[in-house]
């Protein structure tokens, strides 16, 4: 994982899902659908994006 920046985009609706998971979007800086943010590509970004890897999509920098 090269350090620089991830895009993140919310395409999934925390509806339904787990309470960790609404806490983890929030976490991110997404709770509301086709937000985006522009992130730093540390550990504990990577980690987060991969417990909700099915409601958000990824683009590298």
């Amino acid at each position: 994982m090269a350090d620089g920046k991830v895009r993140i985009t919310q395409t999934g609706s925390p509806i339904g899902r787990p309470a960790d998971q609404r806490k983890t979007l929030i976490g991110l800086g997404l709770n509301k659908m086709h937000r985006t943010r522009e992130l730093e590509d540390t550990p504990a970004v990577r980690g987060m994006i991969n417990k909700v890897s099915h409601l958000i999509r990824v683009e590298k920098d």
